[in-house]
């Protein structure tokens, strides 16, 4: 079957969606919850085949590793979402008109949901979860690199289905060639909205080439400001954990913003991460205050290509500054709007740096590790959308619902 006759049947199938029933719909999600944890040896099995083909040096090698503990973390966000109420058919506005028109404003699924994803067999669990709780179909176009990954979790998404007897058709996994990309992109009247997942080079690629509307989550090259106010005891565990918990995630820290008058506290800023085998690369007021305290073979003189880069990896950039509004220019330069965060301990530097800078989560002494929709309460996440249009931040079932409005008099006529 081509990918084209795929995304038509997913057309077809968004029609009896919306004729799922609310129980039927959250026990779909706990049974696939209990088989993902039942066929733990399969799914790592199958996780393995991929692994084999991508070296460890590879910085998405960890976001396409599947363990037992991530499974069991996967199949729990799967239970949390079953048990969130949907939104749909909440009544967002209400009113009555003068000339008897009355009328509602009433959230409903976007339809069918396209997404196009790298090496993260976890979207695959993630999208079908979400989509489906809101009543959306789901087109998805994963990469290579984790095919076998994803055939064995539709596979259990299907067997989930069919056991309460909905069609398979409602989550559709599109081969893992180019060609299966473009048919998604060129879908035009078919498929309502494109989700691009991945490097920026993906997210650009989709962003430019689709006639599909796009809800862009955007890479993320995240700063941290350590201010002249800040305390030096949270800093520390604030860089440690933003920049080594998951260097492979795009809410991991790339760049560390330092008040000049905070540079001799800088190594102990950043001692710790050595022992995670952090490469740091220092402007120069940085690399000198580093220079024989930090080890020499972790640490680099920055260049102008330093800054502005998601590194995925244990790559750390340091930027001094004379001041807080020097920082606000730097962050502003190179930002990506996804997750920025302040250090400091005077309460006028951090609201203004919330008045000011322009990302979808703003941090004040926290690590920005928790840009995440389970993290936000939201049970899981479809994308972190670092656009202003429709939906901004971790994207989970409100931002997949739309609204219509429903007109209802007793026989009014328009003069």
């Amino acid at each position: 079957m081509t990918a084209n006759d795929q995304i038509k049947r997913a057309r077809k199938a968004a029609i009896n969606m919306v004729r799922i029933d609310d129980a039927t719909n959250r026990k779909v999600l706990s049974d696939l919850a209990d088989r993902t944890e039942a066929n733990i040896d399969s799914l790592l099995a199958a996780n393995l085949l991929d692994l084999e083909r991508m070296p460890e040096t590879d910085p998405r090698y960890d976001r396409l590793m599947l363990s037992i503990d991530r499974i069991k973390s996967i199949a729990e966000d799967l239970r949390n979402v079953a048990q969130m109420q949907s939104p749909v058919g909440e009544v967002l506005e209400k009113r009555s008109m003068p000339n008897g028109l009355r009328l509602r404003k009433v959230r409903v699924p976007l339809g069918v949901v396209g997404v196009i994803y790298e090496a993260r067999p976890n979207v695959t669990f993630d999208v079908f979860a979400l989509c489906f709780r809101t009543g959306n179909v789901s087109v998805l176009k994963g990469g290579r690199d984790a095919e076998n990954s994803n055939l064995a979790i539709v596979n259990l998404i299907h067997q989930s289905l069919q056991a309460f007897g909905i069609s398979s058709e409602v989550v559709q996994l599109l081969e893992a060639r180019r060609e299966a990309a473009a048919d998604l992109m060129n879908a035009v009247g078919y498929v309502d909205v494109l989700i691009p997942r991945g490097s920026q080079g993906l997210i650009d690629m989709v962003r430019n080439t689709s006639k599909v509307p796009v809800i862009e989550t955007g890479a993320g090259v995240v700063h941290t400001y350590f201010d002249a106010s800040a305390d030096l005891e949270v800093g520390k565990k604030v860089i440690f954990n933003a920049k080594t918990r998951r260097v492979s995630v795009c809410n991991a820290l790339d760049c560390l913003v330092i008040h000049q008058n905070r540079l001799n506290d800088l190594f102990e800023l950043v001692k710790s991460l050595a022992e995670k085998s952090v490469k740091i690369e220092a402007d120069e007021s940085a690399y000198n205050e580093l220079a024989q305290k930090y080890p020499n073979h972790l640490l680099e003189r920055a260049s102008e290509e330093s800054f502005g880069k998601e590194h995925l990896d244990y790559i750390l950039t340091i930027k001094t500054v004379a001041s807080f509004d020097e920082a606000l220019e730097h962050i502003s330069a190179y930002s990506t709007r996804h997750s920025e965060a302040i250090i400091a301990g005077d309460e006028k530097i951090i609201e203004k740096f919330f008045n000011e800078v322009d990302a979808a989560a703003v941090y004040a002494n926290t690590s920005t590790a928790f840009t995440d929709g389970a993290q936000f309460g939201m049970g899981a996440e479809i994308g972190i959308s670092t656009q202003k249009l429709h939906a901004r931040g971790p994207m989970a079932l409100p931002e997949l619902t739309s609204y219509k409005w429903l007109i209802e008099s007793d026989g009014l006529t328009r003069p």
